[in-house]
């Protein structure tokens, strides 16, 4: 989902054969299936390994249908794949969404959460926008709602979300759920034309980092 309305791109014509050519052999094409981030900034990451980030947000019904595939593919991506997720500052709700993430992240309960928090928002069509409201929800999950909300509201979480906006920000990431790759490529379902191919996309980028393309 973009953070403004769509608004269409032109296709650019030269080279167009080839980039048929390419696709109709199974090779991911640049402008199509991925593209260049508006700035490459790459990310610390350990030594052997590529960055991969999704950039995304509780709110965003399109996050919410991908993250069944993406679960799926981090449980075989390829080795030396270095993944997190940044949640973006638009759609509704993300001056919450935002650190309650990192709090998930910093108490290690992505894995254990991450789905519970969509399914809240989407198909239990809770707003879990008020403190009251987000202690209550991790407290029905399990979760210690008063070190939960510490993390939520301290200075380290805060700097987080400002680190997650400024990369943001680089990146010209305006829609979700983006993934970039090594801090120069960007992907997403809406480029590559679904959910599946998505994942295979990004393990194309991830050898061209490489040097395997």
């Amino acid at each position: 989902m973009q953070r403004r309305h769509f608004s269409a791109l032109a296709a650019a014509s030269l080279g167009l054969g080839l980039a048929r050519t390419a696709a109709a052999q199974g090779a991911p094409v640049a402008g199509q299936d991925y593209q260049s981030v508006a700035s490459p900034a790459p990310v610390a990451a350990p030594p052997g390994t590529v960055d991969v980030v999704e950039f995304f947000s509780y709110a965003c019904p399109h996050c919410f249908e991908f993250e069944p595939t993406l679960e799926a593919w981090l449980k075989t991506k390829p080795a030396g794949v270095h993944f997190h997720r940044y949640p973006v500052r638009f759609l509704v709700n993300y001056i919450n969404f935002q650190p309650m993430y990192f709090t998930l992240e910093q108490m290690d309960l992505v894995d254990a959460m991450q789905q519970k928090v969509f399914n809240a928002f989407h198909l239990e069509h809770q707003r879990l926008d008020k403190p009251d409201d987000i202690a209550a929800f991790m407290t029905k999950n399990g979760v210690d709602a008063k070190r939960f909300m510490s993390i939520f509201n301290s200075f380290a979480t805060h700097a987080k979300v400002q680190q997650a906006n400024q990369l943001m920000d680089t990146y010209g990431v305006n829609g979700v759920p983006t993934i970039v790759v090594g801090g120069t490529y960007q992907t997403s379902p809406t480029l590559a034309k679904g959910a599946e191919h998505t994942t295979a996309v990004v393990e194309y980028l991830v050898a061209k980092m490489r040097g395997g393309h």
